[in-house]
């Protein structure tokens, strides 16, 4: 079964080391709540908002060790109630999980994004 799963954070500012270190955590939270393997990874699409252009956000995939997998960048609508700072995550992968199963990682102040989920998700990393 092909399936997708989300996520999102904030850097804590724009520079090359905290748009990594941010897109890095929630990569390693999602593979490791998931059990995704790169293997089973068709493909991971990432948007930014506006205000960080210090680097990609898919650089810390290939920094993990995701080689081989198709990453693709994108920057996200720039709307008046939209959040600061924010890296977003699309991971597209083979798995037999249901949906119910999946588990969509929303990290440092980005839960309000899915009011569904929080605040009783206990996946939820505080600032």
């Amino acid at each position: 079964m092909f399936r997708g799963v989300r996520g999102a954070t904030v850097a804590k500012s724009n520079t090359r080391e905290a748009i990594m270190e941010a897109t890095e955590e929630l990569i390693r939270k999602l593979i490791d709540v998931n059990g995704i393997e790169e293997d089973q990874v068709a493909s991971v699409i990432f948007t930014s908002t506006s205000d960080l252009n210090a680097a990609f956000p898919a650089a810390a995939a290939r920094h993990i060790g995701w080689t081989r997998v198709a990453l693709l960048g994108a920057q996200e609508i720039d709307t008046p109630e939209g959040m600061q700072r924010c890296i977003r995550v699309l991971i597209h992968w083979n798995t037999d999980r249901t949906l119910d199963e999946i588990q969509h990682v929303y990290m440092h102040g980005t839960e309000k994004m899915r009011p569904d989920l929080y605040p009783n998700n206990k996946l939820a990393v505080d600032d």
